[in-house]
């Protein structure tokens, strides 16, 4: 491939800081985001000539922490045989020996992540939000009915971002995300714990835990307040949901059928309802195919 501009020093243009090692891709200044584990940077995909998002992760940070560089490792392994349209789409990855990161592209939603997206806009119809919510279920439920199947683990609005041009939801971040055999069980704990289903603390667990993650977005999407924030330690949190007392964010909510649809999906593991079971809800009734 034969780029019109790779160049560093470009005068004219917004210059990229580094390229990727084939020339294609290269990465602006300019932060989008940053976690725990990696920082997300704008960038440009000069062959296709769309922005993208190019993340990066400071390998020398977690030198002493093996599982936190496999848990990377894993994710990325993840995103590049996930192709789905609710689902953020890997495009390149690779390690920088001189520079010990691990960097890959993938793409951007133009609206951020939908908890930041839902402050800025506080006028939102039920039915708006019901578009948003079906769409991370259709994502929920292609991860759920992979071979092998994929639970997300830590599914929160801070993961899930948006195109609001369009009001394109995509579920992101799988680097909690566990492949799971036949049983459909995993044993570790992990994820927000404000959004953790009980049975999750328990090591014992299925796909359903991304339900009840599910129905703490919705939550969290209707009423703009993130569960448990009435609690002022994760201990109390931990308390609460192992205890199944709701968040109060919940007992507030005058929308009944919104309330309801929310305690299907926080109810026992055992009674509740898959992606699947919840796509075909009367909840999503009269809404259109888009």
């Amino acid at each position: 491939m034969r780029c019109l501009s790779a160049d560093l020093s470009d005068k004219d243009g917004e210059p990229f800081v580094e390229v990727d090692p084939t020339g294609r891709y290269g990465r602006y200044g300019e932060l989008l985001g940053a976690g725990a584990v990696k920082k997300v940077y704008r960038g440009f995909d000069q062959e296709e000539g769309i922005e993208v998002a190019w993340n990066q992760v400071k390998l020398r940070n977690f030198s002493d922490d093996r599982t936190v560089i496999d848990r990377l490792f894993s994710e990325v392994r993840l995103l590049r045989k996930l192709k789905h349209p609710n689902i953020i789409h890997l495009y390149n990855v690779w390690t920088d020996d001189e520079h010990n990161t691990l960097n890959f592209i993938t793409e951007v939603c133009t609206s951020g992540n939908l908890r930041e997206y839902r402050k800025k806009h506080r006028h939102v119809s039920v039915k708006a939000l019901k578009k948003w919510s079906r769409q991370i279920l259709k994502g929920l439920e292609y991860l759920h009915n992979h071979e092998p199947c994929i639970i997300h683990r830590d599914l929160n609005c801070s993961n899930v971002f948006i195109n609001g041009n369009v009001g394109q939801v995509k579920i992101g971040d799988l680097g909690l995300a566990a492949a799971v055999g036949r049983s459909h069980a995993a044993h570790s704990i992990l994820g927000t714990p404000e959004f953790m289903a009980p049975e999750l603390y328990e090591e014992d667990y299925t796909e359903l835990v991304d339900i009840y993650s599910f129905g703490m977005c919705v939550l969290e999407m209707v009423t703009l307040e993130i569960p448990y924030s009435e609690c002022d330690s994760v201990a109390k949190i931990y308390r609460k949901v192992t205890s199944g007392v709701r968040p109060a964010a919940l007992t507030k909510m005058k929308n009944l059928e919104v309330k309801e649809f929310i305690e299907r999906c926080l109810a026992q593991p055992r009674t509740r309802p898959s992606a699947t079971e919840l796509l075909c809800d009367p909840f999503f009734n009269g809404l259109d195919d888009a």
